[in-house]
């Protein structure tokens, strides 16, 4: 990422499929309300996991109205007497459980769900939820906006970190990745855009359907749906990956450069950190002003205007660090922004400009007159939700990396940041299982000062 309320009353009706493994002997519990995040606690929901969604969208950006249909497959992973989705504003018509109805209530982002008859351990169970409404843009406590965000001729869903509640119920946390297969309709003329690959596009009744496949796990966060006029560009690069991108006419020009060098930038990405995790690649690229940040959305990632080359290095890396290997709770963003934002670092280091060592050391010594809040907590343990996004966890976390990479030497800390993108290829991972997975690959290092003063450390560590 590199950053850039009104709320609609709602009320839900949600049927829940019988679970496959049957039933009615389970003694369940109801599944918790959320998963504990340091920073989003109500983020998220236990008791079970999800596998796939299928969501089915229209919007009519005129009355900024969205009709949805959200089919969820999941296992249950406890016995379940009742369980939560993640849900922000909307008025659900109608909800099935594999044909049977079920009560349920919401308070808050928290829509609970009781099934007829409990959920058995380990059983998949498909909840089927009809819904409608203008959807809600979400202020986050850094007061960046996210969510579903009008447009100058459409909209831009947005989710990081929980503004995917704003447009579809499900559960919605880093932890629970999924498939996903999404269906947008709008008015002819229009075009809808999202991850993954373009499976049919058909137009009738003046209403124009994109259907859209995303194969590799998604973190909810990652999801996005871009709605308006778009100039389409589709290709191929050089080992065969469909890239698709979709740039706002008002951007074609400015957007150009940057993007033609795309292969390039991707394949220098990939040199850099190993084979390209998705299925497909690609950008969609908004009109200024229609958002305030870019946003690392899975294999087509978001930018708020022509981007920089710098800027498209960020997003690119980031489906390695961030989309691949996604964070285990939001305690963990410096994994994905210490890494984006090292990989900016390299980029100059081997296209002509500053060393990385030579911005490590600008900033160690110069720091604070760019970032104010640079030695205001360490990367790994954010102020608060309203600082998971500040320069700490960018600029500092690229610090901890370089500070390894000092410890290391280029080979190995080549391996390294390679074989942790492979080795959590598609999951989730948190700090300690990346300070575990350095120290196993240098174990002649000692690396307790560079976790102890870069990482965890307060206040502004010494450069030795």
């Amino acid at each position: 990422m590199s950053r850039f309320a009104r709320l609609v009353p709602a009320v839900l009706i949600l049927a829940l499929t019988v679970p496959a493994c049957g039933t009615g002997g389970a003694q369940g519990t109801p599944g918790g309300s959320g998963v504990r995040d340091p920073y989003f606690p109500k983020a998220g929901n236990g008791g079970y996991d999800v596998t796939h969604y299928d969501l089915t969208l229209a919007y009519t950006p005129a009355s900024r109205h969205l009709t949805g249909r959200t089919v969820i497959t999941a296992r249950a992973t406890q016995d379940l007497s009742a369980f939560n989705l993640d849900l922000k504003g909307l008025d659900v018509e109608q909800v099935t459980v594999d044909g049977s109805t079920a009560r349920w209530n919401r308070t808050g982002q928290e829509l609970t769900i009781r099934p007829r008859a409990d959920l058995a351990e380990g059983g998949t169970f498909r909840v089927a939820v009809r819904y409608s409404g203008t959807p809600v843009t979400i202020t986050d406590p850094d007061g960046s906006e996210e969510g579903w965000l009008p447009t100058a001729d459409g909209a831009l869903a947005l989710g990081q970190p929980t503004g995917s509640m704003a447009w579809f119920p499900g559960n919605h946390h880093p932890s629970d990745k999924a498939t996903y297969d999404l269906a947008v309709t709008v008015p002819k003329g229009l075009r809808a855009v999202s991850n993954g690959e373009l499976t049919s596009e058909t137009t009738t009744g003046g209403r124009t359907t994109s259907t859209w496949r995303t194969t590799a796990p998604m973190a909810s966060y990652l999801a996005t749906v871009a709605v308006g006029r778009y100039d389409i560009t589709r290709s191929t690069t050089g080992d065969g990956l469909p890239v698709y991108t979709a740039v706002d006419p008002t951007e074609t020009s400015a957007s150009r450069a940057v993007l033609a060098r795309f292969p390039d930038v991707l394949a220098w990405v990939e040199d850099r950190f190993g084979p390209y995790p998705f299925s497909s690649a690609g950008a969609i690229v908004e009109r200024a002003g229609d958002a305030d940040y870019a946003l690392e959305t899975q294999s087509r990632p978001v930018f708020a205007g022509a981007p920089g080359i710098r800027l498209l290095v960020h997003e690119l890396a980031h489906q390695w660090y961030g989309d691949s290997v996604s964070p285990r709770t939001w305690q963990d963003m410096w994994l994905n922004e210490g890494f984006a934002t090292y990989a900016e670092w390299l980029w100059g280091e081997d296209h002509g400009g500053e060393t990385a060592q030579q911005i490590f050391d600008a900033l160690h010594d110069h720091g604070e007159d760019t970032y104010d809040d640079l030695w205001a907590f360490p990367p790994a343990k954010p102020a608060s939700a309203a600082h998971i996004s500040d320069s700490p966890v960018y600029q500092r976390g690229a610090m901890v990396l370089h500070k390894i990479r000092q410890a290391v030497g280029d080979d190995t800390f080549h391996d390294i940041v390679r074989g942790w993108a492979a080795a959590h290829r598609h999951g989730n991972a948190d700090t300690e299982d990346f300070t575990a997975y350095v120290e196993k690959q240098a174990p002649a290092q000692d690396f307790d000062g560079i976790w102890d003063d870069w990482l965890y450390g307060d206040g502004k560590p010494s450069r030795t």
